[in-house]
């Protein structure tokens, strides 16, 4: 695999993994308009790298909320250790967060055939993009005021199953979160500091079973390890700006750029495809 194509796509999965735009989208859309073909049909490593890449995006995101990330784990473990019936607010966000993460997680096993044969389909893909697009647009309108000391079993579950829509290509992790977060009337910050936060044990569970499915370290081919190396630290510096940029910039401003964003990308995509029909 080319240094250059891994060291660009980790810097894609990096700045899209936690903005609304959809990382998954970007990794497989990007290769198609440059017409890459890095993996030659080895479908097993292309998931190693795309593994890789979350991973790297995951030490990003645990670095520019280590203290908060930190909170949330140490006071969980601490309230089931010690048998407390009364949690800190961090430790009981901290298992909701837990309780979110099972529907993505017994969707992703359950369906996982049906999601790989769906992961080529650049047109679905395409329309995944616009249509969540206007979703977040829409939902954004709202004027929410909650904040993470107000999340509940009930927020838990419908942004856990909202999350599970995110293995489909286009639709985003962040993306759906967010939007379902608006419709909660979270605020913009909430909503974004609740995907990113929701993200650490999904790419965290989902890393470690999928390299194991793939075979360890061993199932990564020599020649190419180099190159997730390289990719894992573009994903990895670029995710934690991503992350810090986000937050940052929700305070003041609307998600609409980004569901713009979307719609344009998906139209772009979709008028290539037409144009090569014809």
């Amino acid at each position: 695999m080319s240094v250059l194509h891994a060291i660009l796509l980790g810097i894609a999965q990096g700045l899209t993994e936690f903005l609304p735009v959809s990382s998954s989208g970007h990794l497989q859309i990007i290769p198609w308009l440059a017409d890459w073909n890095d993996f030659e049909g080895n479908d097993d490593l292309k998931k190693a790298f795309d593994v890789a890449l979350h991973l790297g995006t995951l030490v990003g995101l645990v670095a520019c909320l280590r203290r908060e990330v930190w909170a949330l784990v140490r006071d969980g473990i601490a309230a089931v250790a010690r048998r407390q019936a009364a949690m800190t607010a961090e430790g009981r966000l901290g298992w909701l967060l837990v309780l979110a993460t099972v529907p993505a997680a017994a969707v992703g096993v359950g369906l996982r055939s049906v999601i790989d044969e769906a992961d080529d389909e650049v047109w679905l893909t395409a329309v995944m993009l616009a249509v969540f697009g206007v979703l977040l647009w829409w939902a954004d309108r709202r004027q929410g005021q909650r904040s993470t000391e107000n999340v509940g079993v009930r927020d838990a579950v419908l942004l856990g199953l909202a999350q599970a829509c995110s293995l489909q290509p286009g639709v985003s992790r962040s993306g759906v979160i967010i939007t379902a977060g608006r419709l909660l009337s979270f605020d913009r910050e909430t909503a974004a500091r609740l995907a990113m936060l929701m993200s650490v044990p999904v790419i965290a569970g989902a890393g470690v079973y999928q390299f194991i499915d793939i075979g360890g370290w061993g199932g990564i081919p020599t020649n190419a390890r180099g190159a997730f190396a390289w990719g894992m630290a573009a994903s990895a510096v670029t995710g934690f700006a991503a992350a810090k940029g986000l937050l940052a910039l929700v305070r003041t401003r609307s998600f609409g750029p980004f569901a713009v964003y979307r719609v344009l990308v998906a139209l772009l995509v979709l008028s290539l495809i037409a144009s090569s029909v014809r």
